[in-house]
């Protein structure tokens, strides 16, 4: 069995690959049963996550995902996870590979898909609202889709949003930290929010027409980064329907009646699919709100296996 680190891990999964390959995964779908969801303590919010999936005939897999809040104040990562990938033909294990590096390649890939079907083509401006390890790769992974020239970064420390600023501007692009939230995301073409945020972060009311909303970090009822004018000024899509019943960002509006279930427009496997029609006109407000599917975890360790496995086995498909 191999053991894929961190490094191995971003090697395999540049976005412009990763990207199509989660395009295809969408649209040929996997066994995924509902995540698991355990409380490890009372008080912190620590929690314990297991996402599995297989297809028949390819891959099968379980990431195991530890969420620590609190160790932002160590300033230690809020989040640990490995992949253990198996073949679904004889259950045998094929690897374990780095997680944390997986699930931020894949958050980003995915959210990227999305936009390549909700933002208007022309986008050119891209606000990331967070600077930690998962927003650290918004803006590779938007310019692996749109032609993103500037990127605005904003967080609660400054000193991190300038850190990721700084990063960027030595890639050639032009990009800079901002402390005025409102003016930032009027600015912005797309905005994508990746924190762990428990109150909005962004308004509704801040939206100019035309304008793609990623909200990428609530994976709870209690979480939440857009209030509720986002969801009533915009065309709400989803990664999954799990979304739905564990992020903050739908919960609360559909438990006060903001939004109802008739609301949702649909889900990326419609989008890449082409059941579900994505942005319908130029100044639609569009907003995406993902919380993570083991199908597309499933879909990345596979291609992760398939640059790093034996020669003799990495030409196994998931069809």
């Amino acid at each position: 069995m191999l053991h894929i680190d961190a490094e191995q891990t971003v090697a395999a999964l540049p976005f412009d690959r990763l990207v199509p390959a989660l395009r295809d995964g969408f649209v040929r779908g996997a066994h995924s049963p509902d995540r698991h969801h355990h409380a490890v303590d009372g008080g912190g919010d620590a929690t314990l996550l297991l996402m599995p999936a297989w297809s028949e005939g390819g891959f099968l897999g379980v990431k195991l995902v530890n969420v620590f809040p609190r160790n932002a104040a160590l300033g230690r990562p809020a989040l640990s996870s490995a992949y253990v990938l198996a073949s679904a033909v004889t259950g045998e294990h094929l690897a374990v590979i780095d997680g944390d590096e997986l699930t931020r390649r894949r958050t980003m890939a995915t959210s990227a898909l999305a936009a390549t079907y909700l933002a208007r083509p022309d986008s050119g401006v891209l606000l990331v609202v967070g600077a930690g390890h998962v927003a650290s790769r918004t803006a590779d992974a938007y310019r692996s889709v749109l032609g993103i020239h500037t990127v605005l970064v904003h967080s609660r420390s400054g000193d991190s949003a300038r850190r990721l600023a700084d990063r960027l501007s030595g890639q050639g692009l032009d990009a800079r930290a901002v402390i005025d939230l409102p003016a930032a995301v009027a600015e912005a073409d797309v905005v994508s929010c990746a924190t762990l945020a428990t109150e909005p972060v962004v308004r509704g009311e801040w939206l100019r027409p035309g304008t793609h909303l990623d909200l990428v970090g609530s994976f709870r009822p209690t979480m939440r980064e857009s209030d509720d004018q986002c969801v009533r000024r915009g065309s709400v899509f989803i990664d999954t329907p799990q979304a739905v019943r564990e992020s903050g960002d739908l919960t609360q509006p559909l438990e006060s009646g903001v939004l109802t279930p008739d609301d949702i427009r649909g889900t990326l496997s419609g989008l890449c699919g082409g059941t579900v029609p994505g942005r319908r006109s130029p100044e639609e407000i569009t907003v995406f709100k993902s919380v993570g599917s083991a199908l597309a975890d499933l879909t990345a360790a596979a291609a992760v296996y398939q640059a790093c496995g034996p020669s003799s086995e990495s030409t196994m498909s998931q069809e």
